[in-house]
């Protein structure tokens, strides 16, 4: 059956998944965990509270946010999870620490393995009719339901460890409580619904947020000025991407399927949600909508959080976040290295175009280990790679001694 873009039918798909007990098998996580940290200051530009990349990206892809809104970590962290992997964050002296964007990454690790052994969920999924699959492969980005559900669970992570950076402007200095305060308050439904698509991901690689909480009342809440911002960065990307759509199919003589594979590749920041929008339409997160399952309202968003801020509570709790020196780090067998911040098949296409476009063949890239296999023709090209990467918001870097090769 051929690909069909329908929003509203996908929210019902997605609602049909979520079943009360979707993401309950994750217990109460691993033994207690050390997690030794690298921690390296950020560096603003002279007379400026951002760094140089952040600079950037505001200037070009962030308009009409002012730059005082935007609040910046200040140290960058490298730590390698429970699952040996190698993971980069950000955080802010003056909040909680390095140990949110630590125990966000092992919640996330917690409800993936409780996700992937899902017997219920897992025979939802295969369940589904032809219809219902039609409308995945054409209104998502990633199409097969445990990639979705793990994408939401990874955007709950960013969307904590982001806003941890104001915690300190909060009253709450304990993570745990400041996690379950933003549950209470909407934040992380406020991340799905108001953010446009790509701004969180790309904000988050560079440890940023371009928001401010109001100091008024017991519940978070974003400024008015936050929310007018929000709202005109995502009028402006709307409206970039339905000019682009319009012109491709118009001028341009293309097919729909031909010009959303344009976007990918010319128009990384354009999403094919945003592009297929009709001219009244606004973007909405399917899996924001409510619906009924077994005659009781339910939406997988939320069931996402509360899961995630329960695994978060849990993690913090056995997790040590301890200062380690800096370790060597060396090439990994033929040229595997590690890009912690990849998140999504998005960021695959991203990394894979930046490196083929400099004549790098891509042999692999595993998502879940966060790992690329290139084919660097010498050290110097491996860091030029490197550059251009970072300039794409990622951080890629060499592997620890002890990784094990890819698999």
């Amino acid at each position: 059956m051929e690909p069909r873009y329908d929003r509203a039918a996908l929210a019902r798909v997605l609602g049909s998944l979520a079943h009360p007990g979707l993401l309950a098998a994750a217990g109460p996580g691993r033994e207690p965990f050390t997690a030794h940290y690298l921690a390296v200051p950020l560096t603003p530009e002279p007379g400026h509270h951002l760094t140089l990349s952040q600079r950037l990206y505001l200037e070009r892809f962030m308009r009409p946010c002012p730059p005082e809104l935007v609040t910046s970590a200040t140290h960058r962290l490298t730590w390698v999870d429970e699952d040996g992997i190698t993971n980069t964050g950000h955080f802010h002296a003056d909040g909680p620490g390095p140990i949110v964007p630590i125990a966000a990454r092992s919640a996330f690790l917690e409800l993936w393995r409780a996700l992937r052994t899902d017997a219920e969920f897992l025979g939802r999924v295969r369940a589904l009719d032809e219809p219902a699959r039609a409308v995945l492969a054409g209104t998502t980005t990633d199409q097969e339901p445990l990639e979705i559900v793990r994408v939401g669970v990874e955007a709950a992570a960013r969307a904590l460890t982001q806003h941890a950076l104001l915690a300190h402007r909060t009253p709450y200095r304990d993570p745990a409580d400041f996690a379950r305060a933003l549950r209470d308050s909407g934040i992380f439904g406020a991340v799905a619904t108001r953010w446009f698509w790509e701004l969180q991901a790309s904000t988050h690689r560079r440890g940023m947020i371009p928001v401010a909480f109001d100091g008024t009342g017991e519940r978070l809440r974003y400024t008015p000025d936050s929310v007018a911002t929000l709202h005109a960065m995502k009028n402006a990307t709307l409206a970039e991407a339905r000019a682009v759509m319009h012109r491709a199919r118009t001028a341009e003589g293309l097919g729909t399927e031909q010009a959303i594979a344009r976007y990918h590749d010319e128009l990384d920041l354009v999403s094919r949600q945003y592009a297929l929008l009709g001219p009244a339409e606004r973007p909405v997160c399917p899996a924001t909508s409510w619906q009924r399952v077994d005659g009781s309202p339910l939406r997988l968003h939320g069931l996402v959080a509360e899961r995630f801020v329960e695994a978060f509570a849990a993690a913090v709790r056995r997790i040590d976040a301890v200062p380690a020196p800096p370790a060597d780090a060396e090439d990994g067998p033929d040229g595997l290295v590690t890009v912690p911040d990849m998140n999504c098949k998005h960021c695959v296409r991203t990394i894979t175009a930046v490196l083929t476009s400099m004549d790098i063949a891509v042999h692999d890239i595993d998502l879940e280990r966060k790992t690329v296999h290139a084919e660097f023709r010498s050290p110097r090209n491996r860091e030029r790679a490197f550059e251009a990467l970072r300039d794409s918001g990622y951080n890629p870097a060499l592997l620890a001694p002890d990784r094990a090769p890819l698999a």
